[in-house]
């Protein structure tokens, strides 16, 4: 990326993980924060202190980034603010990365695709536990046995946050099953079609609302990709990325969340190379990064890239599914819930230009999948 190329980025939210994104941001050539919005403008200032030449500071996103020049915002708001910011960048002629999930409802995450087409701008959502070359390895490895019929994910850990996570209703799906979902998309490369969960809160529980939960998911392949987890199983921990099993025809490929996966092949298969995927050169958010700027950087004509909005929505719609199952304690279908997830986003729409997008859909899931959805823009 040439001087010429250089991203102008305004960092909206300067909590913690705002604070990452603008080191890894800082650390990249070709990228520049040049502004740092936050609710309290004293977060924001004492975030622009740790940046060489500092940057400029304010508590509206639309002003900051016309007084900046910037042509990119980060998102590393809260849940609640993510709708709400990335509208307001689209509108202000910027692309956007964001932390997940791209919204807080699965409505409001479709007006921000169809908001990314009436702008004409990229973006994308950092699902940054894709950008692990261990979790490359896995994908691999499953497409090395065959067709997949079974995936699982173990989850078992023990965290006293504090705050808002022990008061939600279901901390466990709406924080934490995101990652995990996501990745089942990714190495089973497959799409969710309803899903039967049940979610529960063990009596020595320390959170208010449901820590645990098992949810089995019908995939378009025909898979099953089942979920077992809990936020407050102390002993045996997994790690934070869960324990895996993959089986296929082939055989199986396990993975502990830390280390290389293991194939246990039925044949003489060999193990999968990562390099078959599309493994990124830094993991985490700094693969996440990477990958925007090269999504912005690409031909009209490439291919959309991971995490881009429309493909991530599927991810967010397994979250919702699982909560709207364990509530009426009965398999939800996902088409139905995209569906109306998308009354609700148009009777909720002001941006008229947004509206129309909207309306001109064909299914939800064949738009966020086909052809209508863009390319990567920015």
């Amino acid at each position: 990326m040439t001087a010429a190329s250089e991203r102008r980025v305004v960092v909206a939210g300067a909590g913690n993980m705002g604070r990452k994104w603008i080191a890894t941001i800082a650390a990249t050539p070709g990228a520049r924060v040049v502004g740092i919005v936050d609710v309290d403008a004293a977060t924001a200032s004492a975030a622009a202190g740790t940046l060489d030449g500092g940057a400029q500071v304010g508590t509206e996103l639309a002003g900051l980034v016309a007084a900046t020049g910037a042509d990119v915002v980060m998102d590393a708001t809260i849940p609640a603010a993510h709708h709400a910011v990335t509208a307001t960048a689209l509108r202000a002629g910027c692309a956007v990365i964001g932390e997940k999930p791209a919204a807080q409802t699965l409505a409001q995450a479709l007006s921000l695709c169809a908001g990314a087409e009436a702008y004409d701008r990229l973006v994308l959502v950092s699902q940054s536990r894709r950008y692990n070359p261990h979790v490359d390895a896995l994908a691999a490895n499953g497409a090395s046995l065959g067709g997949l019929g079974i995936g699982q994910t173990d989850f078992y850990r023990a965290p006293h946050f504090g705050g808002f996570r022990e008061e939600m209703d279901h901390p466990l799906l709406l924080d934490m099953a995101i990652h995990p979902f996501d990745t089942a998309r990714y190495v089973l490369d497959a799409e969710p079609v309803s899903v039967y969960c049940r979610s529960f809160n063990p009596p020595w529980s320390w959170y208010r609302g449901d820590a645990a939960a098992v949810a089995t998911f019908e995939m378009d392949s025909g898979a099953q990709y089942t979920y077992n987890a809990s936020w407050c199983s102390d002993g045996a921990e997994t790690s934070w990325n869960g324990a895996w099993r993959l089986n296929g025809a082939g055989g199986t490929v396990r993975w502990d969340g830390e280390s290389e996966p293991v194939l246990d092949a039925a044949t003489d298969l060999d193990p999968a190379a990562p390099a078959a995927t599309e493994s990124a050169a830094r993991s985490g958010i700094a693969g996440a990064w990477d990958a925007f700027l090269a999504a912005l950087e690409a031909p009209p004509t490439t291919p959309r890239p991971r995490g881009h909005i429309h493909e991530n929505v599927l991810s967010l719609a397994m979250v919702e599914a699982a909560i709207s199952s364990a509530r009426a304690g009965l398999p939800v279908v996902i088409d139905d819930l995209l569906e109306q997830a998308r009354e609700r986003a148009l009777a909720d729409e002001t941006d008229p230009l947004v509206r129309e997008r909207l309306a001109g859909w064909g299914t939800v899931r064949d738009h966020l999948l086909g052809a209508g959805a863009p390319a990567a823009v920015g």
